[in-house]
């Protein structure tokens, strides 16, 4: 009966280590998915940026192409009168 119980210890001990090991394993793992998530945050922030600052930007090009055209077109009739004189 002794040598059941010296089995059942080894086997405990072999248990425990593996089971240590497999706990450090996933310790480590969180902490490395915690990481990558806090990257992938600050990512998805700069692109947040990123797309609001190309909104703005197009925004304001939206707003100034009326004036834009409007001020070209006032050039082409003005630079259209200048030759009709000249010619």
């Amino acid at each position: 009966m002794n040598a059941l119980n010296d089995t059942s210890a080894y086997f405990l001990i072999i248990l425990s280590a593996t089971l240590i090991i497999f706990l450090i394993a996933a310790i480590v793992a969180v902490v490395k998915l915690i990481s990558v998530l806090n990257s992938m945050k600050r990512l998805a922030d700069k692109a947040e940026k990123l797309a609001a600052s190309a909104a703005s930007v197009g925004e304001f090009f939206s707003k100034s192409t009326g004036p834009l055209a409007l001020g070209k077109m006032l050039g082409n009739v003005t630079d259209f009168i200048k030759h009709r004189k000249k010619g």
